[in-house]
């Protein structure tokens, strides 16, 4: 697994973290004990980074209890997701007790309120209790309104979408996150699954060896992380086999711009 420096932040992360979207919104014993496996797998094989949410249900929780006794090890991207700030101050007190005290990348969720948060993030910042503070949207129109807060100076990172289909972000927004030095989480890269499961011609694959890519999943991730500009990549799973199946697609070599536009072209013929 490749590490890479989050832009001017100073963190190091792995190329390949987890998301937590629906697949650790789970209750009861049994399930609980299914995402710490899931987690394992992941640890096992160098995906130290995992993202969440209070717009996740039970997944930070959930998230908090797998990573009981390995806190130290792993790198924690939470949000918090308000319109109220006494309600976003509540939502980071939760969290900061969840994970031991600390939150390594804390994120305004989709911009919500963000000038109510960003003040509490950047206290907690000066206080060492953040590492880095950043911000995300999910949605295209909404991408003017991130680089403006982007152009403030007052992040270290952003999350956006970011796949072999969906590619808004390469325009406007991944040229000024590297002119501006700020990291770069990628949600969404297998498409909420959708890109995955509609995979190609195991043969179709072969041109992709020398890569070392063995699967379409793994071909998607590496698509992305072959953008220089991209530092760590999220895909969510509910499956110990697929936490490693994606953890093993972030090691180099990386595409090169033949072999990214071939499996760019794979996903659109798929999507058409």
């Amino acid at each position: 697994m490749e590490f890479r420096p989050l832009g001017r932040t100073g963190l190091e992360v792995p190329v390949i973290g987890m998301g937590t979207w629906k697949t650790f919104d789970v209750t009861g014993t049994v399930a609980e004990q299914e995402r710490r496996a899931i987690v394992d797998r992941a640890l096992t094989h160098g995906t130290t980074l995992f993202d969440t949410s209070p717009m996740y249900g039970a997944s930070e929780l959930v998230l908090a209890k797998a990573l009981v006794g390995r806190r130290e090890n792993v790198i924690v991207a939470d949000k918090v997701w308000t319109e109220s700030a006494k309600e976003g101050k509540a939502q980071i007190a939760r969290a900061l007790e969840w994970y031991a005290g600390s939150v390594d990348i804390y994120q305004v969720h989709n911009l919500v309120a963000w000038e109510e948060h960003l003040p509490r993030l950047e206290e907690l910042q000066a206080r060492g209790a953040v590492k880095v503070v950043g911000a995300t949207h999910y949605q295209d129109p909404a991408l003017s309104d991130l680089m403006r807060v982007m152009e403030t100076g007052r992040l270290g990172m952003i999350q956006v979408p970011y796949n072999a289909v969906h590619r808004t972000v390469e325009k406007e927004v991944l040229p000024l996150a590297a002119e501006l030095g700020l990291g770069v989480l990628v949600m969404q890269p297998l498409g909420k699954g959708r890109l995955a499961r509609d995979a190609p011609p195991v043969d179709a694959l072969r041109r992709l060896d020398r890569f070392n890519v063995r699967t379409w999943a793994q071909a998607l991730l590496k698509w992305i992380l072959s953008d220089p500009r991209v530092h760590c990549v999220i895909p969510a799973t509910s499956k110990a086999d697929r936490a490693e199946e994606n953890a093993l697609a972030g090691v180099a070599p990386w595409f090169d711009d033949e072999a990214r536009a071939y499996v760019a072209s794979l996903a659109s013929a798929r999507r058409s």
